[in-house]
């Protein structure tokens, strides 16, 4: 008879495509992988630390999960970076939790066999958690969108950031093989994607642990020769590997086959902060990134991050923060309250209040509300081509789309265009979304 699998993923793209991979490794093996969990023998929880919030979720569904893992029918797998950092205090929250590391993706069916033939001793286990090179690609896999690949470029990252639990988890920057890369999108591209996604921790460091100067222009270059119709995204960058590379990863952006999209993550408006934080570049350097891919690209879509509520962050810092989304106008802004992990520099710092973070959160995103409306507006009555890649839940007409420059439109149009480039009219706008009529 065959098993039943369930998978719930939280996080990344890097681990939307991990479970992707999962997925594709047990279906191939004859597993069932199904969306009602309670019609499964195996639930995999492929977990995420960046956020305090959302690990505080994961492990409250762990426990949740405890009656269920107590038949003996019943395998609960825990996955991605809290399977590496926390499984001990997983196992007293839930004993029968067994441990998949991040570098040991492909070795689910070996770890299911382990469990099936009672042979997962401590030993076998930490076998499972251990460090060592594992490249995620070429790969079987169940895509949760068949229109997009999600493509992982490296693994682990290059920076030493004091708040990060997520490096302890994933340890240094290990870049792929550009030829396997190349091959897996070619891969994918054959198998009617029209959407690529690049994604790691910092897609600017790609190739830096084995040359002096990143390999993500040389890359870059590589995937968009490939004879096929299809977009680019490139996920996040971090800004001191950007600026090595800034003017010729700005000429790239100007193929056609780019998404007009540059995720670059600021983490915070004070050189202060940026450096008790240990980032490696000033809010200028940041600047001068943003303005210079605006001056060549001037409809491109910027997004960044910050973190609200870092320890050592004051007033004067957070009216930096202020005067930074005044000034640059991020079209999309991740808001992060500052999640204290005791295993981190920062982690060991005193918190502040909580209802100050709360304040300070409310005026960024309220700040960054007027600002990302604002940039919208150059859109309204625009004809425009957009790529539609997904319809949208509970609906049957309306489906999601992307623009030149991944701006999110919605429109109403027909499951067959899934995967087509579509003309639509601007007729409304959101915050982060657009309102697109069919034409």
């Amino acid at each position: 008879m065959e098993k039943s699998v369930y998978i719930e993923t939280y996080g990344c793209s890097a681990n939307q495509n991990n479970s992707e991979i999962i997925a594709g490794i047990l279906s191939k093996a004859g597993f069932l992988i199904t969306q009602n969990e309670k019609l499964a023998d195996i639930i995999i929880i492929n977990s995420c630390i960046v956020k305090g919030k959302t690990e505080s979720k994961i492990k409250r569904r762990i426990q949740d999960l405890k009656p269920w893992s107590n038949q003996k029918s019943h395998l609960l797998i825990i996955a991605g970076c809290m399977a590496e950092t926390d499984w001990k205090k997983i196992k007293r929250i839930n004993p029968n939790a067994v441990f998949l590391g991040i570098n040991h993706i492909k070795d689910v069916l070996n770890l299911i066999k382990d469990w099936q033939e009672n042979q997962l001793n401590e030993k076998k286990q930490q076998a499972y958690l251990s460090e060592r090179f594992e490249e995620k690609l070429i790969l079987p896999k169940v895509p949760q969108n068949k229109i997009i690949s999600i493509t992982q470029i490296a693994e682990g990252c290059s920076g030493n950031c004091s708040y990060c639990k997520t490096r302890l988890a994933k340890g240094n920057l290990r870049s792929y093989p550009q030829e396997d890369i190349v091959k897996s999108i070619e891969n994918d591209l054959q198998n009617g994607v029209k959407e690529v996604w690049l994604t790691s921790q910092d897609n600017a460091a790609y190739g830096i642990d084995r040359s002096k100067k990143s390999e993500l222009p040389e890359l870059l270059k590589r995937i968009l020769a490939l004879k096929h119709r299809f977009k680019l995204r490139l996920g996040m960058a971090n800004p001191n590997n950007i600026l090595p590379i800034l003017d010729e990863l700005i000429e790239i952006y100007k193929n056609k086959k780019m998404f007009k999209f540059l995720h670059i993550p600021v983490q915070s408006a004070s050189n202060s902060v940026l450096k008790h934080m240990n980032r490696y570049y000033t809010i200028e350097d940041a600047g001068r990134i943003i303005k210079k891919f605006r001056k060549e690209i001037p409809d491109i879509t910027i997004a960044t991050d910050i973190i609200v509520g870092y320890p050592t962050e004051t007033e004067e810092d957070h009216k930096k923060n202020l005067e930074f989304i005044k000034n640059y106008k991020p079209d999309i802004l991740n808001l992060s309250k500052f999640s204290s992990h005791k295993q981190t520099p920062a982690g060991k710092l005193k918190v502040l209040p909580k209802s100050i973070v709360r304040k300070r959160t409310k005026e960024l995103m309220q700040l960054h509300r007027e600002t990302a409306r604002e940039n919208k507006t150059k859109f309204l009555g625009k004809i425009i081509k957009v790529l539609v890649d997904k319809r949208v839940p509970n609906t049957e007409k309306l489906h999601q789309a992307r623009d030149d420059n991944y701006n999110l439109v919605i429109v109403k149009c027909d499951k067959a265009d899934l995967g087509k480039e579509i003309k639509v009219k601007i007729t409304n706008l959101g915050l982060h979304t657009i309102i697109g009529e069919r034409i």
